[in-house]
């Protein structure tokens, strides 16, 4: 499946700006992470992309609904299983860097893009003290589990600061290409 394919498959079950900017923003981070772990780039920017595929239209089982909308673009069953990995009750192992890295980077791309959306300069000059006080104020973007975050960035055995750096050079790249075709990411 091209990047042209999952992007027009994923517009067919999300209708929402947040949904469609969310999905953009973990597909740029899972490309910077493919990038920093020699990887496939196009498959884990897939990933990113189509991640949460049924989250609007099925918001009760996702990610269970995923495999379905799936099946007529990929056999690919690692595929599947990566993509409901990030769920948390799918009783699928995090067992490899594709696996958690998109459970690491799905809640984190967001919580990173609202900070930006604060800073008159955006995601431009953003470090991890940054996000780290962020993360302490409750009150900001308070629906994002905190612990969660640390977690999954923990499991993936990465140190904070990179992570967030490795995000937010994908937020930025990405963002360079979207704005190229009038999609912004920071609005």
């Amino acid at each position: 499946m091209t990047r042209e394919q999952g992007l027009e498959l994923l517009k067919q079950y999300v209708e929402t700006d947040r949904v469609m900017r969310h999905s953009l923003a973990v597909e740029a981070a899972m490309r910077a992470y493919a990038k920093k772990f020699d990887e496939d780039v196009e498959r884990w920017g897939l990933l990113g992309l189509l991640h949460d595929i049924d989250f609007e239209k099925y918001p009760e089982v996702h990610p269970k609904k995923a495999p379905e909308l799936l099946k007529d673009f990929t056999d690919d069953q690692s595929f599947v299983d990566t993509i409901l990995s990030h769920g948390d009750d799918m009783d699928i192992p995090r067992d490899t860097n594709e696996k958690k890295c998109l459970h690491a980077v799905d809640e984190m791309a967001s919580f990173i893009i609202a900070i930006a959306l604060m800073r008159p300069t955006r995601l431009e000059g953003l470090k991890g003290k940054s996000v780290k006080k962020k993360m302490k104020d409750k009150a900001f973007a308070k629906a994002v589990n905190r612990d969660e975050l640390t977690s999954s960035r923990e499991e993936l055995g990465i140190e904070f600061n990179e992570h967030i750096d490795i995000i937010v050079s994908g937020l930025t790249e990405h963002e360079t290409y979207l704005n190229e075709f009038g999609i912004t990411m920071l609005n």
